[in-house]
C-alpha cells in the first residue's frame, strides 16, 4: 500500500451519465489502477494507482480513453485548478433555446397547415437539422471511433428510420422533444451540481493576519500556528484557533446544522467556518488550513461519492448489458417477424424496432440513483451530519443494534461536585481534603474536585502522597492521614462506611482512619438523550446497548432513565472492543451494528464497528479519521436524522428503480404490439430521465 498514488481529476463539460459510466469502466480494466471512481454529479475521477513510476504514461491513457468516449471533455489535475475557480462549469443554454425555439417554430407551422409534399418535407428537415444537428453530428463522430452504441446513435437511427418512411412529423417530435428533455435535465443536473457547490460556503475567501500594528489579508493557505488573525462583525473566521481578545456571538449552522447562535470569549475555542456576527475578534490559529475542520469536511463531501452503494454498482453493470441487448432485439424485431408472420410488412416492423431503440437508452437508471445518493450526503451534511459514502449511507437502512458509548455521548462528559455529605466536619474542610489528596491528578474527577475547591494548592502543606491503583490515593496533610477513593479503598482499609447508591461517581473520604463523608460526582445526562431509545425503536432499531467505564450501579440507572436494552460497564478501552465482538456474535437478526462514540478513545470500536460514528466529534482528527459517520454537533438524536435520510434517499432509489424500468418494459411490450408510437418512446427514455432526476432532488430537502 505504501506505492499506492491517489490522483484526482475534474473532467471539466461531461454531460452524459452513460458515457460517464463507461469511461470509468475502461479505466478500472487499466493496469496498475486499484481504484477508479467517477462521480457524474461533481465530474470528479478518483484513481488510486500502484506504482508511482508508471504515472505519467498511466494518466496519459486516462486521458486518452476520455477523449476516445467524450472527446469535448477536458481532463483537468484538481491541484491545478485555480483555488478561486469552481471545479464545475455550466453549459450555456442560451443557444440551445434559440435552436429549439426555431425548430419548434417550423415544427408547429408544418403540422399546423396542409402543405404540399415538398415544402412539408422542406419544414420538417431545416427544424430536424436545427433540432437535431448536434445528436447527428456526435452520433458521426461516435461511430469513426467505433463507438456505436450511445443515445445519439439510436436517436439519430429512429429519426431517420421515422423520415425513411415518410412520418416527418414524428421524426421531428421526437427529436424535438428528446432536446426539450436534454435541455431541462442538464438544468437538473446542473441544479445538483450548483449544490456542491452551496456545501462548499464554508471555505472562507481570506484571512486578516496581523503583523505588529498592520493587519494583512492573505489567503488562508499563507496562515501558519501561532499567527493571530482579525475577524470582523458579519467576517467568517478563516481557521480553527482559540480568541485571545474580544468577545461575540458566532453563528455555527454552517458547520453544524444548528440556527442557535453561540457566545465565544477570550479563551474560547472556534473553528473555522463560523461567522462572526457582532464583535471583532483576535484569535490565534491553532492549525494550519490544510490541517483544520473546514478543509477536512470538504475533503469529506468532495469525496463522499467515490464510496458507492452497492445500488450503484449494480445499475452501472446493469447499464452495461441491457442497452446491447434491446438493441440487438430491435434488430430481431424488424428482421424476423416480417418472414414469419403473414399479411406484416417490413415497414410495420422497422417501425416497432424504431421505437425499441429509442427507449434503450438507460440514462434515467445512471443519472438518477447516483444523484439520489449524492443528494442524501449533501441534505444529511447540511443538518450537521458528514457521511463518508454512498456506501455508508446505503448501510444505515439495514441498522439491527445500536452500541454507546455513554461518557460524552449519551452524557455531557463534563463531570462537576453535585453534592458533598460530610461527617463530623464541615463541608468545606471535606472538599479542601479532598482537593489537596487530587491535586496531582490530571483525571477528569479529580479536575472537578479542584475546580469546585477554587483556591490554590500549597503543596508544601502535603507531606506524603500515595496512589494506590484501583483504589485511591493516600496523603498526609497536616499531620493527618487522608484517604480518598472508592468503597474498595474503605474496605481495605478495614474502614466503616456507609455505602452510597446515587447516579454518579462516589468519593469516599477516611480521616485517620475514621469515616469522614463522600462526594458525589456527576456527569449530567444529555437533554438530547431523554427519548433517543425510543425514537430509534420507532425506526426499525432492535436493540440498543451502552458500553461504559462507569461503576454498574450507575450504568444500571442510566439504562433505567434512558431506555435502554442492555448495558456493559467498569470497562476499560479494550474490553469495549471485546463486548462488542460478542455482541456481533450473538445477534440474532441480519443487521449492521452501530456504534457511537466520542471518536477519542474510542477510535478502535468505531473502527471495528460495520458503521462507526462519531459524537461532537468536530474538530477531532481522531473522530473524523476512524468513523463513517460524523455528527458534527454533540445531539445523539442526530443519528435518528441520519437513519432517517438514509430511509428516504432509499425509497427514492427505489422509486426511481421501479419506474424507469417499469414505464421501458411497457412501452416495449406495447411497441412490439403496435400499439405504442415514438411519442410513447421517448416519454420512456426522457421523459422518465428527467422525472428521476427531479424525484433524486427531492431527497436534498431534509427537514428534521
Amino acid at each position: 500500500m505504501n506505492n499506492v498514488v491517489k490522483r484526482v481529476f475534474i473532467l471539466k463539460n461531461l454531460d452524459c451519465a452513460h458515457c460517464a459510466s463507461e469511461i470509468e469502466r475502461e479505466i478500472r480494466g487499466l493496469s496498475n489502477i486499484k481504484e477508479a471512481n467517477l462521480d457524474f454529479v461533481s465530474t470528479k475521477l478518483t484513481v488510486m494507482v500502484e506504482s508511482k513510476y508508471n504515472l505519467e504514461e498511466i494518466i496519459s491513457n486516462i486521458v486518452n480513453i476520455v477523449k476516445k468516449k467524450e472527446p469535448h471533455v477536458e481532463v483537468l489535475d484538481e491541484k491545478s485548478i485555480s483555488k478561486n475557480t469552481s471545479n464545475l462549469k455550466y453549459k450555456s443554454n442560451k443557444k440551445e433555446l434559440i435552436k429549439i425555439g426555431l425548430g419548434a417554430l417550423l415544427f408547429g407551422l408544418g403540422i399546423s397547415f396542409k402543405l404540399s409534399f415538398w415544402v412539408e418535407f422542406t419544414l420538417f428537415f431545416i427544424s430536424y437539422v436545427l433540432v437535431g444537428g448536434d445528436v447527428l453530428l456526435k452520433a458521426y463522430k461516435n461511430i469513426l471511433r467505433g463507438q456505436v452504441f450511445d443515445e445519439n446513435f439510436l436517436m439519430c437511427i429512429a429519426t431517420i428510420g421515422a423520415f425513411a418512411i415518410k412520418n416527418f412529423p414524428e421524426a421531428v417530435g421526437v427529436m424535438l422533444f428528446y432536446q426539450i428533455g436534454e435541455f431541462f435535465q442538464d438544468l437538473a443536473v446542473n441544479r445538483s451540481r450548483k449544490s456542491i457547490e452551496d456545501l462548499m460556503k464554508i471555505k472562507p475567501d481570506f484571512a486578516n493576519v496581523k503583523i505588529g500594528d498592520e493587519i494583512k489579508r492573505v489567503s488562508p493557505d499563507e496562515v501558519k500556528v501561532k499567527d493571530v488573525i482579525v475577524v470582523k462583525p458579519g467576517e467568517k473566521i478563516p481557521l480553527d484557533g482559540k480568541i485571545i481578545s474580544g468577545s461575540s456571538i458566532v453563528d455555527t449552522s454552517n458547520l453544524t446544522g444548528e440556527s442557535l447562535p453561540r457566545e465565544v470569549g477570550v479563551g474560547d475555542d472556534v473553528l473555522g467556518g463560523f461567522i462572526n456576527k457582532n464583535g471583532l475578534l483576535d484569535i490565534e490559529v491553532t492549525r494550519e488550513f490544510s490541517e483544520g475542520t473546514v478543509a477536512k469536511i470538504l475533503d469529506l463531501v468532495q469525496n463522499a461519492s467515490s464510496k458507492k452503494a452497492k445500488t450503484e454498482n449494480f445499475i452501472t453493470k446493469f447499464a452495461r448489458y441491457y442497452t446491447p441487448a434491446v438493441v440487438f432485439l430491435s434488430v430481431f424485431i424488424a428482421v424476423v417477424p416480417p418472414l414469419l408472420i403473414k399479411d406484416t410488412t417490413f415497414l410495420q416492423w422497422f417501425y416497432r424496432a424504431l421505437i425499441f431503440l429509442v427507449i434503450s437508452c438507460p440514462c434515467a437508471l445512471v443519472l438518477s440513483i447516483p444523484l439520489s445518493f449524492f443528494g442524501g450526503i449533501g441534505g444529511a451534511s447540511r443538518n450537521g451530519i458528514l457521511i463518508k459514502g454512498s456506501n455508508y449511507l446505503e448501510a444505515l437502512n439495514n441498522v439491527d443494534t445500536v452500541v454507546f458509548d455513554k461518557t460524552g455521548t449519551l452524557s455531557k462528559g463534563i463531570f462537576k461536585v453535585t453534592k458533598i455529605n460530610s461527617v463530623n466536619m464541615s463541608s468545606e474542610d471535606l472538599l479542601e481534603y479532598v482537593a489537596y489528596a487530587e491535586s496531582y491528578s490530571n483525571h477528569p474527577i479529580a479536575l472537578s474536585i479542584l475546580k469546585a475547591y477554587g483556591k490554590d494548592i500549597d503543596k508544601n502543606r502535603i507531606k506524603s502522597y500515595e496512589e494506590i491503583s484501583g483504589y485511591g490515593v493516600k496523603v498526609v496533610l497536616n499531620n493527618k492521614e487522608i484517604l480518598v477513593g472508592n468503597r474498595k479503598l474503605m474496605d481495605k482499609e478495614n474502614i466503616k462506611y456507609d455505602k452510597v447508591e446515587e447516579i454518579g461517581s462516589v468519593v469516599y473520604v477516611a480521616v485517620d482512619k475514621k469515616y469522614s463523608g463522600y462526594i458525589l460526582i456527576s456527569d449530567e445526562i444529555k437533554e438530547d438523550s431523554k427519548n433517543l431509545a425510543k425514537e430509534l425503536k420507532n425506526i426499525g432499531v432492535n436493540k440498543i446497548v451502552m458500553l461504559t467505564g462507569d461503576s454498574k450501579l450507575v450504568a444500571n440507572k442510566v439504562k433505567e432513565y434512558l431506555g435502554i436494552d442492555e448495558f456493559y460497564a467498569e470497562l476499560l478501552p479494550h474490553e469495549k472492543v471485546e463486548k462488542l465482538e460478542m455482541i456481533k456474535s450473538k445477534r440474532q437478526r441480519r443487521g449492521n451494528i452501530v456504534f457511537v462514540g466520542d471518536g477519542i478513545n474510542d477510535a478502535p470500536v468505531l473502527a471495528r464497528a460495520d458503521i462507526g460514528v462519531a459524537m461532537g466529534g468536530i474538530g477531532s482528527d481522531a473522530a473524523i479519521e476512524a468513523a463513517d459517520v460524523v455528527l458534527m454537533t454533540d445531539e445523539p438524536s442526530k443519528l435518528v436524522d441520519a437513519i432517517k435520510i438514509a430511509k428516504r434517499t432509499r425509497g427514492i432509489v427505489f422509486q426511481n428503480i421501479v419506474f424507469a424500468l417499469g414505464v421501458k418494459l411497457i412501452v416495449l411490450l406495447l411497441g412490439a404490439g403496435g400499439l405504442a408510437t415514438m411519442w410513447e418512446a421517448v416519454f420512456a427514455d426522457v421523459g422518465v430521465a428527467l422525472i428521476a432526476v427531479l424525484n433524486s432532488m427531492r431527497v436534498m430537502k431534509v427537514n428534521r
